[in-house]
């Protein structure tokens, strides 16, 4: 190409740089980044340059001020010089087309039904890149109304398979509609990894089209809930749900064990109906209610009570009346609720989940609610967005086979820093059949002002994975 009158080329820049005293030093160094960046993390480079680009710019201007050329320490070169050349440098390290060599569907609520898993979503955008610009991630969301618009859920998902690149699809939370929209997925791209996260439709129906699919041990915690809720001093649980919920097997399963368990552990259970946030009155009408319920039933049950409910857009309406008005919270599976119920700003915390925890008990306690509220310390949707992805990308490159159950879980534990799992296959309890495409999945209580209850060492009693 030729150089136009005036212009600067980078070749002897480069060159005067590189290859000048101490250019060979640092040549090597940041070939050897440029290297591993390719190698380790090809698809976040393309969307991580500029910030690799400051360092290396930050690392040139360094040495270029040592540069002799008759003046000792005199900045011979502006940065506007630099970053051509050095963009051309570090770009020659990268091959060309590097383009992500598959696509990942993440399908996921949206911030009103489901933050958490959209969060874990937007971590794998960030991390991997978003396909439309090479990188190896599609997300969509599915309507917050998916109950009556069923088939455009199943429309979205059926859309990604349209991708040929496309070779992975995460559905997280995989509300009805999902194992259809599988089938139909299946019959026209079979060579597409089908996974689902926290599923919404009888087992075996998911399972029959799914790869792999991974819940929230409803059946272990339907016994370690009240059983947490015991340690810290409730002598009621209220269980709070819907006739949708109630339909699913595995939460209709889970109400069972804790209505047992209750009666072992000799505490009242009471069961309360509320609106279900997909009907008419929506979100904020499911919400309105709790606020105006749970002060009565605390009047009516005594403030040694622990509540429980199924919907996650209900919990911190719930949680906001448990701090005002007396009342326990037994572990919710994420803590971001924490930040809407108690007025938390969360913002630069994001992301750093023991931060965001320390931040969270620091104002429970400081307000003498310590002892009274609990969760988990990563948020089981957020994680199951970031472990099946991780794990969609480990066996699309030949890491990992899709029934292997302990590399799926070291995703889980990869996801979580300092926070263990327990796993087992979910169990028909008509059959007493084992269903190995069905993993379920719990973490320890962490109750703020205490600490971990250290619920995953305890050992679930074999009748309660009996109970229909």
């Amino acid at each position: 190409m030729e150089q136009r009158p005036g212009e600067i080329s980078p070749g002897p820049l480069l060159h005067r740089f590189f290859l000048g005293r101490g250019g060979s030093a640092i040549m090597f160094k940041l070939r050897l980044l440029c290297y591993r960046i390719v190698q380790e993390k090809k698809p976040r480079f393309q969307f991580r340059t500029m910030r690799m680009l400051r360092r290396f710019c930050s690392l040139c201007l360094q040495t270029i001020w040592n540069w002799k050329d008759g003046r000792k320490g005199c900045f011979t070169v502006k940065l506007k010089l630099v970053f051509p050349a050095l963009l051309a440098f570090v770009l020659s390290a990268v091959p060309a087309g590097a383009e992500a060599p598959f696509h990942i569907g993440i399908m996921t609520g949206t911030v009103s039904q489901s933050e958490d898993s959209l969060r874990g979503a937007e971590l794998m955008l960030e991390r991997y890149g978003n396909s439309s610009e090479g990188g190896m991630i599609t997300h969509v969301t599915y309507p917050d109304n998916f109950m009556s618009e069923m088939e455009v859920t199943i429309g979205q998902l059926v859309g990604l398979a349209d991708d040929p690149k496309m070779k992975a699809i995460v559905v997280n939370q995989a509300v009805p509609g999902t194992a259809e929209a599988f089938r139909r997925i299946r019959e026209r791209r079979p060579d597409i990894l089908l996974l689902a996260g926290n599923i919404q439709e009888d087992p075996a129906v998911v399972t029959a089209a799914a790869d792999i699919a991974v819940n929230g041990d409803d059946i272990s915690r339907g016994y370690l809930i009240p059983l947490a809720a015991k340690k810290l001093g409730a002598k009621t649980f209220v269980h709070i749900s819907f006739p949708r919920h109630m339909s699913y097997e595995t939460l209709a399963r889970r109400r069972a064990v804790m209505e047992e368990a209750c009666r072992d552990l000799e505490m009242k259970f009471v069961f309360e109906t509320s609106p279900d946030p997909t009907s008419d009155v929506g979100v904020a009408g499911a919400q309105q209610f709790i606020l105006e319920k749970l002060p009565a039933w605390l009047e009516q049950y005594g403030k040694d009570t622990a509540f429980f409910c199924t919907n996650d857009s209900q919990r911190e309406p719930m949680l906001k009346r448990i701090a005002e008005c007396g009342g326990y919270f037994v572990e919710s599976d994420s803590p971001l609720i924490y930040s809407g119920a108690l007025g938390i700003d969360l913002s630069q915390e994001r992301g750093d989940w023991p931060a965001l925890l320390g931040k969270i008990e620091r104002v429970i306690v400081d307000a003498g609610q310590g002892g009274r509220m609990a969760s988990w310390a990563y948020s089981i949707d957020y994680t199951c967005s970031v472990a099946l992805t991780g794990f969609a990308r480990k066996v699309l490159e030949g890491k990992a086979k899709v029934d292997n159950v302990r590399e799926l879980m070291n995703c889980f534990t990869e996801a979580t820093p300092g926070v263990g799992w327990n796993s087992s296959y979910y169990t028909d309890a008509g059959t007493g059949v084992r269903n190995r495409k069905l993993v379920m999945v719990y973490e320890d209580t962490y109750v703020f002002g205490r600490g971990f209850l250290g619920m995953t060492e305890v050992d679930v009693p074999e009748k309660y994975f009996r109970i229909k």
